[in-house]
């Protein structure tokens, strides 16, 4: 099998998980994890840099 056909392989199996949510269960402490993050996440907004502040500061460098 090609680099590029395990690729697609892997992508469509990745596609797959991702509908449905049961075939990667969680533990009950990554569940509470998950949970205290959207809610952080909700509360406060996104934290981090935008894409161009990525690029300035490493063209600061």
């Amino acid at each position: 099998m090609s680099r590029d056909e395990q690729l697609d392989l892997l992508d469509e199996l990745w596609k797959s998980l991702g509908r449905d949510p049961d075939a990667l269960p969680l533990s009950d402490a990554q569940r509470i994890e998950l949970d205290r993050r959207l809610d952080e996440l909700e509360s406060e907004g996104p934290v981090g840099l935008t894409w161009d502040e990525v690029v300035a500061h490493a063209r600061g460098r």
